[in-house]
């Protein structure tokens, strides 16, 4: 059951994902390539507190729209930013603390600004042939 503040992946959408097991330092691993489109790199990433660090997605399916998601452990889906075109990434309450950009329509990076261990979470890119507007998405799945 997703929460209140969770949202669902958009239909026909493809994810990478990148772990965030709990150590004392900012930690993330990633699974890479999932579902044959999506990948998320690097593999691993270390990094010492108060340290930026960037997570790179990747798509090769030619879809308009693209999302990051984080989901803490215990908890649903949380949006954090979301572009249906190149140059537009439209941001959603969680995203204090996160940057992305969307300079070409395959590449989704997400930086996370300084990291904090509180940040550390699972974080999921996603890409979608679909351009269903958010409220949609929310609506249809209350």
């Amino acid at each position: 059951m997703l929460s209140s503040r969770a949202k669902p992946f958009p239909h026909g959408s493809s994810i990478g994902c990148l772990l965030g097991p709990c150590f004392p330092s900012c930690s993330l691993s990633s699974i890479g390539t999932v579902a044959g489109g999506v990948t998320q790199t690097p593999k691993y990433l270390l990094k010492k507190e108060g340290r930026a660090l960037t997570l790179e997605c990747e798509q090769d399916f030619d879809y308009d729209s693209m999302y990051w998601y984080r989901q803490d452990p215990g908890l649903g889906l949380r949006l954090i930013f979301f572009s249906r075109v190149v140059n537009t990434v439209q941001k959603e309450d969680i995203a204090k603390g996160y940057s992305a950009s969307r300079e070409k329509k395959p590449f989704f990076p997400l930086t996370v600004t300084s990291a904090q261990k509180k940040q550390t979470a699972l974080y999921l890119c996603a890409a979608s042939r679909d351009t269903v507007t958010q409220s949609h998405l929310l609506s249809a799945h209350k």
